[in-house]
């Protein structure tokens, strides 16, 4: 993929424009969405996976959605600083 002013092309075929702050905004609506997702009718072990999954699927998107961004040169880098909160 390569970045044409601020369209995003992929194989020379563009794709859409691209603004990094709405998608990091759509990865934080996804966090939270995870979290408010009701539990289905399920007990036992397709309990216990739909809940690890809930909280893989919150994390991800909370990381992404956390995240810092830059573009130099074409060049889309994400930053997310895992280190503990000082209190």
């Amino acid at each position: 993929m390569q970045m044409e002013g601020s369209r995003l092309t992929r194989y020379g075929e563009e794709m859409a424009e691209l603004d990094i702050d709405a998608m990091l905004e759509r990865y934080r609506d996804r966090a939270k969405a995870v979290k408010q997702r009701p539990l289905p009718p399920v007990a036992g072990d397709e309990r216990k996976a739909f809940i690890e999954q809930a909280q893989r699927d919150f994390m991800d998107f909370a990381i992404i959605g956390d995240a810092a961004w830059t573009m130099e040169d074409g060049v889309l880098t994400l930053t997310v600083d895992l280190r503990p909160k000082e209190s």
